[in-house]
């Protein structure tokens, strides 16, 4: 029997310009809650299972390339092209803080524990900014080896996943070295790092890090395609990929590739609804925001949607 195409996709219209990260809190007394972030400098909050537009996040003078919610969903944190990282109330719309940088900020994410906002960009810079002492310095971690592009916490805030530019391909481990050597090909890799902040006991996963005290890579994943977004998956099982043509889900703990499912249309960011884990949000250039099945990749249709999911 032939697979019957998908209807029309249930959208969540309102930007002006490109979708370019998009990002589900985990569940909450309220339910889940989706932020997106877009050039036309807006980031706005809906609903994660209607997509009922709730509010816009107002104050950035330049397109916003990240977005994010803490664990309970009561503040948002912003990265724009304006040099400045921005967190939110979520309740409210009322900016909070506005962290300045030097250069673009692409990347911005919220520890487990809603205690760190981390963020990066074009400086080449991680840096982690204390929620508890907003006015303190941030605390900088060793310099990226090129412009970052998103970051995210792993392992309880026991790592730190960063995905950046460099001019490399597949990474080849050098044995003479103990050293990672590229070929010179610009792509971009998306590198695990250690960070200096916490004491990793991750007995699994430290030895495949990038360690930041030493330099040393310790593992890269190759994506063959510029990787645009990056996140981890609120259940911690996942790290997903946008590159463009396709939405890719890693395994968070061994870094093997689970799914791969190329997109119809170009698609900047996804991430996975966190409340039953069978579908992931995409979007891009068209300005919408796409809903796809989990386990088939099929683009969900505006009627299926609407049934109760289980």
């Amino acid at each position: 029997m032939d697979r019957k195409k998908a209807g029309v996709p249930l959208v969540c219209h309102g930007h002006s310009r490109p979708v370019v990260d998009l990002f589900y809190s985990p569940v909450t007394h309220d339910g889940c809650f989706l932020i997106s972030a877009s050039k036309d400098s807006n980031p706005m909050i809906r609903n994660g299972d209607t997509g009922d537009w709730i509010g816009t996040f107002e104050g950035h003078k330049g397109a916003v390339w990240s977005c994010c919610l803490d664990t309970n969903a009561l503040r948002a944190a912003s990265g724009s092209a304006d040099f400045s990282a921005k967190v939110w109330d979520a309740l409210t719309g009322e900016e909070l803080h506005s962290f300045e940088h030097k250069h673009i900020v692409r990347a911005c994410a919220f520890s487990e524990d809603t205690h760190l906002l981390l963020t990066g960009g074009l400086e080449k810079i991680l840096r982690t900014y204390d929620m508890n002492r907003p006015d303190a310095a941030p605390r900088e971690i060793d310099k990226s080896p090129g412009s970052v592009r998103t970051v995210a916490w792993l392992h309880s805030d026991q790592s730190i996943l960063s995905c950046c530019t460099d001019m490399g391909g597949v990474s080849n481990k050098n044995e003479k070295t103990d050293m990672y050597c590229y070929p010179q090909r610009p792509h971009f890799v998306l590198n695990l790092w250690v960070s200096d902040l916490v004491n990793c006991k991750h007995k699994r996963v430290a030895p495949r890090l990038w360690d930041v005290r030493s330099g040393k890579i310790v593992q890269t994943l190759e994506t063959k395609a510029t990787v645009t977004s990056a996140e981890v998956s609120q259940d911690g099982r996942y790290i997903i990929t946008a590159d463009g043509s396709s939405v890719k889900f890693w395994d968070a703990n061994y870094f093997g590739l689970v799914k791969s499912y190329n997109m119809p249309c170009n698609v900047e960011s996804a991430s996975l609804e966190p409340k039953y884990g069978n579908r992931f949000i995409a979007g891009g250039e068209d300005m919408w925001v796409h809903v796809f099945d989990f386990f088939t990749g099929e683009e969900i249709s505006k009627y299926l949607l609407l049934l109760k999911l289980k």
